[in-house]
């Protein structure tokens, strides 16, 4: 017989392992990801008394293809829109935390005596906090719809954002023997660029093209298309300098804004479980028991590092995104750990072959310890905040408090400011899209009209071809930005505010104009030799044609709408359906106060009953302020409304009585059968005796449903169908009935008969 590949053996080992490892941590309450990692130790060559991994190239090969779905997941799960409303708040709290995070993982290094670049890298893993162990942390404690914990995974999912960004720019630095400030700002500038590109242009072409053939699509096409995008654009990704991984999480960014958003997450979730699972025993693999001992003291280190950085400097990360200082210290305290983008960017400087081999088992070691010590940290807060409270003077806490309060609250809501951030984000936007549809036409259009076309005058036919479609192509993108805002509320009511704005106003609208010619300019530059003066005098002469066009007019406004229906498409899905959340949602008077989703699970003992009997306000203080039901929103439901199972509620109060909700929900739940073998309900033919009790009565006079519990479905009269029993006939000896029951209520009626 033919041997099969050391592949398919070693697969097998790991998920068999893996399988049993996780069954036990399951049972034990621990996180998944420590499971895997265990497997991964115990079949890693590291381990001399269990099987072991024979071709670990092939599994190094499937654990970055479960890095790319891993991110390709959390894109889906993302929204670029979400972050645009979490307002300044996370973003500073979660810049701040970065810096911090890295310089202190910098020191460490420094301390140690490590290479410049372990330490760059050390930085940038013990400043990313885990995602899935916060969450899995959180609905463990029940404590996921408290307020702090909505802050917590906003600051989390722009750390996976920036994490992605951090590996880009630790691709750079590795790359470079001494990188310096220009290269950086280099890299930066080219990961701004692709990152705006490939969204805009994702979103305007993908929900297009879902669009035209969603009724051609089930859910294995959707499947094998939407993993096919991924990977496209993980190899576009890799061929303009940028990982995988990059691409990965960008496409499923862009899918995220789709109406199939959800249905691509739920089919691509098996997928990524596998890969994913299959990355993390291969950093199990990595771990190495006598480098462990040998680097104890650092691991040491680096956990208290983590914790003691995140308690102190995560805190304080907070406060100065307007948080209060007992919730600032929840949040700090809730995110001292690492998990797998440490890994992740462990994994991408062994690949580069940058940092040493020491360092991956270490930052696996100090992420199972922060690991296991989240649940104890996530509850000390309270009471470190209660310890601080006694020995700092009360002033200093209101005045912290006072503080908070105040930048919370706070919006900035200047015309000018407003006006001028709107014009600079689409001078911005239409820049890259004219230099994108520039080098394409440069790099595609030109040399293919230039062999096609005479080569009379050095090209001349076709430059000129190339130059009139360029233009033509990039019209539309530089009319929106000469254009655009110019009639908006903000410009309208500064034109009428004084006389004094006029001049300035004036002036935006020349700059944009000389940026339109200035890319006119280059173009006629590039392509034919005049004189400037000539070709200045075209690129004005051009761009007032653009201005006047009305063809160029109604094209730049259907692109545009188009652009917006596309991204607002998941959110006009969620309004017809009834999943929007309601706009009140995050401006109640009371801090403590807010909004939390909670599901009625299947089993629960609440199914059936109305909100006049569950009384819920009277015993927890909660109001239902929504029911989301099979897509549709049941909006400030009376006391008659009748609680269904898996109807989700949206529930208005503090943090202690949501918690005492959530509580209720999770227990006050039905028993489990555990006789549920014996139930199954058996199909029997009954023949009614001569001493049958049963003779001369009616089927409701015979008890047989009431007193046995079983149902008699129908009458055997020779025919070939059964006859049904009617109410008044009553039992003759020589019926033959054919009933409906449990086994023992059937014995008991046989043995009655």
């Amino acid at each position: 017989m033919a041997e099969l590949p050391p592949l398919i053996e070693d697969l097998a080992l790991i998920l068999v392992v893996a399988g049993i490892v996780t069954i036990i941590f399951k049972k034990l309450k621990q996180p998944l990801v420590l499971g895997y990692i265990m497997a991964g130790f115990l079949v890693s060559p590291h381990m001399p008394y269990t099987a072991s991994v024979a071709d670990m190239s092939s599994i190094h090969l499937w654990a970055d293809i479960g890095v790319m779905f891993l991110l390709f997941s959390l894109g889906l799960d993302f929204s670029f829109k979400k972050i645009l409303k979490m307002g300044a708040s996370p973003i500073i709290s979660t810049i701040s935390i970065i810096f911090f995070m890295s310089m202190l993982g910098v020191l460490a290094g420094h301390l140690f005596g490590w290479t410049k670049m372990d330490c760059i890298f050390l930085g940038g893993m013990l400043a990313m906090s885990s995602t899935t162990i916060i969450y899995k942390a959180f609905d463990d404690l029940g404590l996921r719809q408290q307020q702090f914990t909505g802050l917590v995974m906003s600051v989390l999912i722009l750390e996976d954002i920036l994490a992605i960004v951090m590996m880009v720019m630790l691709s750079a630095i590795a790359s470079g023997s001494n990188p310096d400030g220009s290269q950086m700002l280099g890299s930066i500038l080219k990961i701004a660029f692709f990152l705006v590109l490939w969204l805009i242009v994702g979103i305007f072409a993908i929900p297009l093209f879902l669009r035209s053939v969603r009724k051609l699509v089930n859910a294995e096409v959707l499947l094998i298309v939407s993993l096919g995008l991924c990977c496209a654009m993980a190899v576009f990704s890799t061929k303009v300098g940028f990982s995988s991984a990059f691409g990965a999480f960008i496409m499923g960014s862009i899918l995220a804004e789709t109406i199939e958003a959800e249905r691509i997450e739920k089919l691509v979730e098996p997928v990524k479980n596998l890969f994913g699972a299959i990355f993390f025993v291969s950093v199990g693999m990595l771990v190495d028991p006598e480098i462990l001992v040998k680097y104890a003291f650092p691991i040491f280190m680096l956990v208290m590092t983590i914790l003691l950085g995140q308690s102190i400097f995560g805190s304080f990360s907070f406060m100065l995104g307007g948080e209060s200082l007992k919730s600032a210290m929840r949040c700090g305290f809730s995110m001292a750990q690492i998990g797998e983008f440490s890994f992740i960017i462990a994994s991408l400087g062994l690949s580069l072959g940058v940092i040493s081999d020491f360092l991956y088992p270490i930052v696996v070691a100090v992420s199972v310890i922060t690991t296991f010590l989240t649940p104890y940290m996530i509850r000390f807060a309270t009471p470190a905040y209660s310890v601080l409270e006694h020995h700092l003077p009360s002033r200093l806490i209101q005045a912290l408090n006072r503080l908070s309060m105040s930048q919370s609250g706070s919006s900035n809501n200047s015309k000018w400011k407003q006006l001028l951030l709107q014009m600079a984000a689409n001078t911005l936007i239409y820049s890259i899209l004219t230099i994108a549809a520039i080098t394409l036409m440069f790099t595609f259009a030109l040399p293919f009209f230039q062999k096609l076309l005479p080569m009379g005058a050095n090209y001349l036919y076709a430059n000129i071809l190339t130059g009139v479609l360029t233009v033509l192509l990039i019209a539309p993108f530089l009319r929106a930005m000469i254009m655009k805002k110019n009639h908006s509320e903000e410009w309208k009511a500064l034109w009428e505010e004084s006389n004094r704005n006029h001049l300035p106003l004036i002036f935006t609208f020349l700059v944009r104009v000389m940026i339109a010619v200035i890319f006119i300019f280059n173009i006629c530059k590039y392509l034919f030799h005049f004189r400037s003066a000539i070709m200045i005098t075209v690129g004005i002469g051009i761009v007032l044609l653009m201005i006047l066009s009305k063809r160029t007019k109604r094209n730049s406004i259907l692109l545009e709408r188009l652009f917006v229906n596309n991204l607002r498409s998941r959110e006009i899905e969620a309004q017809v359906h009834g999943k929007k959340r309601p706009l009140y949602e995050g401006k109640l008077l009371d801090r403590d106060i807010h909004i939390a989703d909670f599901e009625i699970p299947g089993n629960s003992q609440w199914m059936g009953q109305t909100l006049r009997q569950l009384n819920l306000g009277k015993k927890y203080g909660v109001h239902v302020s929504s029911i989301l039901r099979g897509g549709f929103r049941l909006n400030i439901p009376d006391g008659d409304y009748i609680i269904y199972p898996y109807d989700h509620l949206q529930v208005i109060g503090s943090d202690d009585q949501l918690s005492q909700l959530g509580a209720a929900i999770k227990q006050e739940i039905l028993p489990e059968d555990t006789n549920l073998e014996h139930r199954e309900m058996k199909l029997r033919q009954l023949i009614i005796g001569s001493d049958s009790p049963f003779i001369g009565k009616t089927l409701q006079e015979s008890g047989i449903r009431r007193i046995y519990s079983i149902m008699v479905v129908g009458l055997e009269e020779g025919e070939e169908n059964l006859s049904p029993f009617k109410p008044d006939r009553k039992f003759q000896e020589g019926d033959i009935i054919w009933i409906v029951g449990e086994q023992e209520s059937i014995d008991a009626l046989l043995q009655a008969n």
